[in-house]
């Protein structure tokens, strides 16, 4: 059978899993002409109070109770698929999502690609009850393999690393249905550019070093006071901060940048930051799976700021031990770490080297062909 429809199905817990499902999409435009795609974010199909437990409890969790965050998430790893609770879990997933269904239905795909466990775990109900012959396929998001990943009846899986591979394997995946891909960024962010005319395009002088500190799309992290600290460093360079979607946040940065011009420049969201990472020397951010995978695609070392327990840190171990970052536990490490950087450029230069040797950029083609490969 031919592929000629592929349905990408996301949840916008956090932002991760949609940028990888439009990576797919954007990916499929550009190097699949003729080939039908749509992009249905799960969240948009469930009643409104189901979309705040999911979503808005999930992020205020790992926020304000991080230690809590870590206990959850190792045990539902753990937790036996069967036990009650588990499927009491899933059977109100399914009461909550009946209209993606439909959606599905009216789009008739030939292939689906899940960059969340939610929509693969609907399916799996389907194809186990014979109401669904479409092959799904998982994109696990993160440099590790919680437990609510791995489920039956799925074509394949999509692996951020070998390791994670293995992890598949151990935990029943066949052999023959794991792909080692990365994880899906957009093609900007492994693309050459010219540093001084992504630094001009910004307003920032590109004979001075950048630093780009992230606060993922929420904006979280504290980033006013973050700046603060670091702008404290007597080497020169320019501090870059994203505040997302947090106007509270980029209201006190640009409150901030006025009393030390030429150092701050806050932004709010922005659709650029592949322009920015095209211009920095290093990022300070939050370990999410997307966020370090579009830093590892563009080359870039990393600071890993206070990940929060869980996929943060597995994906901050994963990316120590391979030499692309380091990680600081609060503000003091953090500034520590950056002026051990910032005076010694020849580790700057092989944490760059390293952060290029891991990069996929091309993660999202790959899937693509795997998923078509296969029908």
């Amino acid at each position: 059978m031919s592929v000629e429809k592929v349905l990408f199905l996301s949840v916008s817990a956090g932002a991760g899993h949609v940028r990888a499902a439009d990576a797919l999409q954007y990916c499929a435009a550009e190097d699949f002409p003729g080939l039908r795609t749509l992009h249905l974010d799960v969240m948009q199909y469930v009643p409104m109070t189901f979309r705040k437990v999911y979503t808005d409890a999930y992020i205020k969790l790992v926020s304000n109770h991080p230690a809590m965050w870590a206990m959850l998430y190792e045990k539902t790893s753990h937790a036996d698929p069967t036990a009650p609770a588990q499927r009491l879990r899933r059977s109100i997933e399914r009461l909550n999502v009946r209209p993606l269904l439909g959606a599905i239905a009216d789009f008739a795909p030939d292939a689906i690609v899940c960059t969340h466990f939610l929509p693969a775990e609907v399916l799996m109900h389907e194809i186990h009850r014979g109401r669904l012959k479409t092959p799904v396929w998982v994109q696990v998001t993160d440099f590790d393999l919680h437990g609510m990943w791995v489920m039956p009846h799925m074509r394949g899986y999509f692996a951020a690393s070998p390791e994670i591979a293995r992890r598949m394997q151990r935990a029943g995946i066949a052999h023959d249905c794991i792909h080692i891909t990365g994880i899906p960024v957009m093609p900007a962010f492994g693309k050459a550019r010219d540093t001084a005319e992504c630094a001009r395009a910004f307003g920032l002088d590109p004979q001075r070093r950048i630093v780009l500190l992230m606060g993922g799309g929420a904006g979280m992290g504290g980033l006013d006071e973050v700046a603060a600290e670091l702008t404290t460093i007597e080497h020169d360079f320019q501090l870059v901060v994203l505040a997302g979607r947090n106007a509270q946040a980029l209201t006190a940065l640009q409150a901030l940048a006025t009393q030390r011009p030429g150092r701050i420049f806050p932004l709010g969201f922005t659709d650029q930051v592949h322009t920015l990472m095209g211009c920095a020397d290093l990022v300070i951010t939050k370990p999410g799976g997307l966020s370090t995978s579009e830093c590892l695609a563009s080359g870039l070392p990393m600071i890993l700021n206070a990940p929060i327990p869980g996929q943060e840190e597995r994906n901050a171990d994963y990316l120590l031990e391979e030499g692309a970052a380091l990680k600081a536990v609060d503000t003091l490490a953090l500034t520590w770490r950056l002026d051990q950087l910032l005076s010694d450029a020849t580790r700057l230069e092989a944490m760059r080297q390293r952060a290029r040797a891991i990069g996929r950029p091309h993660a999202a083609r790959d899937v693509l062909h795997a998923v078509l490969a296969e029908a």
